[in-house]
């Protein structure tokens, strides 16, 4: 076992030879859009997107289906299952079976197999001094799905929110691999602030980071400041701030974005300086927006810098 649940890692590895490694992860998650083939093409893609943070290629998957009987029609669970298989389709993954069970609730989401080198596992515990810190999706997604939820989000807001959220990993994954990064996650349930200590605590190391250069939705900042926040981003929130420093000047309008529970959001990495423009420009040819957001730096314990 490389990479067993001892972590906070996205995936599990196992070497099977000296030149191949087993990468395996699973999530299912309840529906964040009304639409049910929207709904199965993020989830299918949020899960695929645990595989691709640890520098693998996804090969197979299963679906898991959660189905709460006559509240749903077959009709719409059909849907959720074309979505996931237009996003795995996309992935070049194959879906070989999956299982579905009864539930009180709606949930769909995959079982997902990968392979990798064993020299080439990225984990979220490899972050150093000097390292840049890249972020290739926008914030504010669980605001927005909130806010559906609400009734209260526009149509053009949401369509550009579902389509970051069905968006691979696949470019970011390949561009992170052929480049060389330190340390990588996923940014997903836990925010970008979660994931990002879950980086430095594993790797003893502090970050600083710049708001001003986090990529998010300008329309995330009004609906937050309604009261359309998800019970999580709270949560997200009063777990972290013992490990935050936040300076005086950092809005507290762009706040809550930073907390805010994402859904197939996208990988965070820590990269060499010296590999940090040429991961820049090769994330610019695979069609990857990516932003420079902050840097590592050496102090213990290891703590959060807002700026």
């Amino acid at each position: 076992m490389l990479v067993g649940s001892q972590t906070a890692d996205d995936a599990g590895v196992i070497r099977l030879t000296d030149d191949l490694a087993l990468v395996q992860t699973v999530d299912f998650i309840t529906p964040v859009v009304d639409d049910p083939f929207d709904f199965g093409a993020i989830a299918a893609a949020n899960a695929l997107s645990d595989v691709y943070a640890m520098g693998a290629t996804p090969v197979c998957a299963l679906n898991l289906l959660a189905n709460p009987g006559n509240r749903v029609t077959n009709a719409v669970l059909s849907e959720i299952l074309l979505g996931g298989r237009d996003t795995t389709d996309r992935a070049g993954v194959a879906v070989i079976g999956g299982h579905s069970v009864k539930s009180p609730e709606l949930m769909f989401g995959l079982s997902v197999t990968g392979t990798v080198h064993p020299d080439r596992v990225v984990t979220n515990a490899g972050a150093r001094p000097g390292d840049r810190l890249v972020l290739t999706k926008p914030l504010g997604v669980g605001i927005i799905t909130t806010a559906l939820k609400n009734g209260a989000v526009d149509e053009t807001v949401l369509a550009r929110a579902v389509e970051v959220m069905k968006t691979l990993n696949r470019g970011a994954a390949e561009a992170m691999t052929e480049i060389g990064v330190h340390a990588c996650t996923d940014i997903t349930g836990f925010g970008f602030l979660g994931h990002l200590w879950e980086m430095v605590s594993g790797s003893g190391v502090s970050a600083q980071i710049d708001t001003q250069r986090i990529p998010h939705f300008e329309e995330a900042i009004a609906l937050a400041a309604q009261g359309h926040m998800a019970g999580g981003l709270k949560t997200n929130r009063t777990y972290l701030e013992p490990y935050l420093e936040l300076a005086p000047s950092v809005s507290d309008e762009l706040l809550p974005l930073l907390f805010d529970p994402q859904t197939s959001g996208g990988l965070l990495m820590a990269v060499p300086a010296d590999r940090h423009d040429a991961l820049l420009r090769q994330l610019q040819q695979k069609g990857v927006t990516a932003a420079t957001v902050g840097e590592i730096f050496d102090a213990a314990p290891p703590r959060i810098f807002v700026r």
